[in-house]
């Protein structure tokens, strides 16, 4: 019986994830902004097989709030054995380019509150000296592009923090997992003009987390086929990318 903390519990892929764990007979603990969305899901998991669900209300941004969060998670499960970081917005790129506060406000979301996060669950974890944090990045923030910078350079920011952060802990025996899929069906990505070929279902992505988990993986790409796709547009001569519309 495991004992998880989902942050960001309403997403699309935080819930799949949940479902898997559920079905398990796991300790949930649910921390998201949607209150009424979030007591929907709990009740669902405890059907499927959650021994136990507790939701809590959670502000990305009002980071001064985080630790007492965290620490109520924690003396209600016990230990964190894991963590799923799943919080996010895909924010408007155009509206980015000419505003400094919409880009400052995107980049607090998808990275800071992020980084803030696991500062201080880094600090609890090594404490236990066990555990896995698991992080949503994405495949976003592996090389820049026109059409998602903003988004990207956040996601950036959250695989490097997790790249040194997972070093450290490491030694202390706790597992840091980067997450990064590509393009998923969500109701974030909904109305987005996006090949069909390429979007993948947010079951298959807790299914690769959950995987990925278990295994110990320092860097899953989900779906799998995401690791060579980004691979062809890293290593794309910038003379070419630059001409191209990603």
């Amino acid at each position: 019986m495991q004992n998880i903390l989902i942050i960001g519990a309403t997403s699309a892929i935080a819930e799949a994830t949940a479902k898997l764990y559920a079905s398990d007979g796991a300790n949930l603990y649910l921390l998201a902004r949607n209150e009424s969305r979030l007591a929907t899901i709990a009740a669902d998991l405890k059907i499927r097989g959650a021994t136990s669900v507790v939701t809590a209300p959670f502000d990305a941004n009002a980071i001064d709030t985080h630790q007492e969060l965290l620490d109520t998670a924690h003396k209600a499960l016990g230990s964190f054995d894991i963590v799923l970081i799943a919080h996010g917005t895909l924010g408007n790129q155009k509206a980015a380019e000419s505003s400094v506060e919409e880009t400052m406000r995107e980049l607090q979301t998808n990275a800071m509150s992020t980084i803030a996060l696991l500062t201080r669950l880094a600090n609890m974890m090594e404490m236990q000296k066990q555990g896995t944090l698991a992080v949503i990045s994405s495949v976003a923030g592996d090389r820049g592009r026109p059409s998602n910078y903003v988004y990207g350079g956040a996601k950036a920011a959250v695989s490097a923090f997790c790249d040194g952060l997972r070093a450290r802990l490491h030694k202390k025996g706790v597992h840091v997992l980067t997450i990064k899929p590509g393009m998923v069906d969500t109701p974030m990505t909904a109305g987005l003009d996006l090949p069909a070929l390429l979007v993948a279902k947010p079951d298959d992505v807790a299914s690769d987390i959950v995987t990925a988990i278990e295994r110990k993986v320092d860097v899953v790409y989900t779906p799998w086929y995401w690791r060579y796709v980004i691979w062809i547009i890293i290593h794309m001569p910038g003379k070419v990318f630059k001409k191209l519309n990603l």
